[in-house]
């Protein structure tokens, strides 16, 4: 089994985002140093309580302080930009770090239709575009485009020859076939909405094309997960989450709160049935108990790699929860 991070630069309370993205610079040297496999970052907008909101400029300074992990996004909000722009900023990044780039796109509107006003620059932009614009970012990377394109003469440059490879993340059928009939990598966010996840996952290996010979399908599965030495630790560090996922829910602040401010709130008979639907979204528990649910998921998911998200308060404790992980099963 693999183990990637997935990274969404969550600002804990009574934290400054500038020391939040200076941690996510330590969580990457420290998740390369347990031997994982990739180290993704996420793109929000609009939000008081997420700081990576500029994927690829974070890849970039991420890149430069690691040596072997993978450095990717998870994902570039695809439907608010230009597929050709997005294909030279991951060559140049590409060209840099040759081998370790990895370019994860998503169709999610990137926030409220304000937000995405603002960074379309008031574009009326469709959503129902994102085949389209992923087979265009696919001909841009890969200087496939066909004959009759009309932007068929135009190239993506630094003209390098190891193309980063392109991932595409999904939480349905419809987005694992999008992936799938270009043969593309494809992500299931799990950590989102675990609904249908199993087909999702069967319709892309049942779907796919390789585009090149020898070409094979490759997923990854992202999850929330919270690793301590015992479960009652566990419980605790995941509180954190727990309260900060409803928040996000309601449109509320988005800072992670502290364990003290949890631990001083009543929750209501909606929130706790909130938080218990939210855990399905979620793995909780000591090294052993998490590689036997991840070990499950394996056998559902018919995939050898798990992204890992943790959005707890304690800093300390999230590198603490990567480790355990890795020890029990890298």
């Amino acid at each position: 089994m693999k183990l990637s991070v997935l990274d969404q630069a969550p600002i804990s309370r009574g934290d400054t985002p500038e020391q939040t993205l200076a941690n996510s610079l330590e969580l990457a040297q420290w998740t390369e140093k347990w031997g994982y496999t990739r180290y993704w970052v996420a793109e929000h907008h609009n939000t008081n309580g997420l700081a990576s909101s500029s994927p690829e400029i974070l890849m970039t300074r991420l890149a430069s302080v690691t040596n072997r992990i993978r450095i990717g996004s998870g994902g570039i909000l695809l439907p608010q930009y230009s597929p050709y722009k997005i294909a030279e900023n991951a060559k140049t990044m590409a060209a840099f770090f040759p081998d370790r780039i990895d370019l994860g796109v998503g169709r999610s509107p990137g926030g409220s239709a304000l937000t995405r006003s603002a960074l379309t620059d008031n574009q009326n932009k469709s959503l129902q575009e994102f085949p389209r614009q992923l087979a265009d970012l696919h001909g841009f990377l890969n200087n496939s485009l066909p004959r009759e394109h009309p932007f068929r003469l135009v190239k993506a440059g630094p003209r390098i020859e190891n193309i980063p490879p392109l991932w595409v993340l999904g939480l349905s059928e419809r987005g694992a076939k999008n992936a799938a009939e270009l043969g593309l990598n494809f992500v299931f966010g799990h950590f989102i909405n675990p609904d249908h996840g199993q087909e999702a996952l069967q319709a892309y290996y049942d779907a796919y094309q390789p585009a090149t010979t020898g070409a094979r399908p490759q997923s990854i599965v992202c999850i929330f997960v919270v690793c301590a030495e015992t479960e009652q630790e566990a419980e605790e560090l995941a509180l954190t989450q727990d309260k900060w996922l409803l928040n996000v829910g309601k449109g509320a602040d988005t800072k992670v709160p502290s364990a003290a401010e949890v631990r001083n709130k009543t929750f209501s008979a909606e929130e706790l049935n909130q938080i218990k639907h939210n855990r399905r979204r979620c793995l909780i528990g000591t090294p052993d108990a998490i590689e036997q649910q991840l070990r499950r998921l394996q056998e559902v998911y018919q995939t050898d790699e798990f992204m890992v998200i943790t959005n707890i308060h304690d800093f300390e404790a999230k590198k603490k929860s990567y480790q355990l992980l890795a020890k029990q099963l890298l």
